[in-house]
């Protein structure tokens, strides 16, 4: 992992991903860029400084904005990290993508600014259309205190499809952190079997990971997948949930359309989704 991008609003669950990030980075020893998204009333970038001037409240918030990405930069080179700070007017959902595809980011770290029940927008951009879009793993970080380094790390896959890339990645992660990775397939109602069964594609996956000693393998049938997790929650830690997306073409097909945007709403825990290729 080489860059990191932390798109932020500055929002309670906002700060908590601009910290993850910074501790990511750290892990990775890679660079970090903050952007923050601001919408004005004018186009700012070509107003002239007499024109500013009719706008105080306007200038009053890019100075605030300014301050705060500042903050950032200076949080991030306390720790010995590269860091780059962006600020950037009426922009949208593009804005973000565009800048993670330029500068080749690894990850995205992002908060959501609403509650639990819902994803809010962050300045425009809809941080589950960044989990739907983005090319790259997403983390997103809601409402439970963010516990880094990663001690338990729940991977979520019907395991019929390919993800051993997505895996790979998940994997990183953990053998940084030093972190139990618990592998999870939830059958429905639709596929109720017994968990011995259950347990085989479990065990064939993992066979292609011979240097993966930490983990565990979990079988629940369930109505959902959310109440599977949800479940499994109940008795069991995780840090970090991890899923799979298919990005702009939907999601896993183990999962209805809605699945896993409804984990990431719903859930207090950090989300994780990675995109795999058909």
């Amino acid at each position: 992992m080489n860059n990191i991008l932390v798109p932020t609003n500055f929002s309670k669950n906002c700060r908590k991903a601009e910290e993850l990030g910074i501790k990511m980075a750290k892990l990775y020893n890679a660079e970090i860029h903050f952007l923050h998204l601001m919408n004005t009333p004018v186009d700012w970038v070509n107003l002239d400084k007499q024109k500013e001037l009719r706008y105080p409240e306007t200038a009053r918030n890019i100075g605030s904005a300014r301050a705060d990405l500042r903050e950032l930069e200076k949080q991030a080179e306390r720790e010995g990290l590269r860091c780059r700070v962006f600020l950037e007017f009426n922009g949208d959902l593009d804005n973000i993508l565009n800048h993670s595809g330029h500068f080749k980011h690894d990850f995205i770290i992002t908060g959501s600014s609403g509650t639990k029940g819902g994803i809010r927008e962050l300045l425009g951009s809809n941080v589950e259309e960044i989990v739907r879009k983005a090319d790259v793993p997403v983390i997103v970080v809601k409402d439970q205190e963010v516990c880094f380094p990663f001690k338990n790390i729940l991977f979520v896959s019907n395991f019929e499809e390919d993800v051993t890339e997505a895996f790979t990645r998940v994997k990183s992660i953990a053998d940084k952190c030093l972190a139990r990775i618990h592998l999870l397939k939830v059958n429905t109602e639709k596929n109720y079997n017994n968990i011995e069964s259950g347990l085989k594609p479990l065990q064939k996956f993992v066979e292609k990971f011979p240097s993966l000693k930490d983990y565990s393998l979990n079988v629940y049938n369930e109505p959902g997948v959310e109440k599977g997790i949800n479940n499994y929650l109940q008795y069991k830690n995780a840090d970090l949930i991890a899923m799979c997306t298919h990005g702009r073409t939907g999601f896993l097909s183990l999962f209805s359309s809605s699945t896993v945007e409804k984990v990431t709403n719903h859930s207090d825990l950090p989300v994780m989704t990675i995109r795999i290729e058909r």
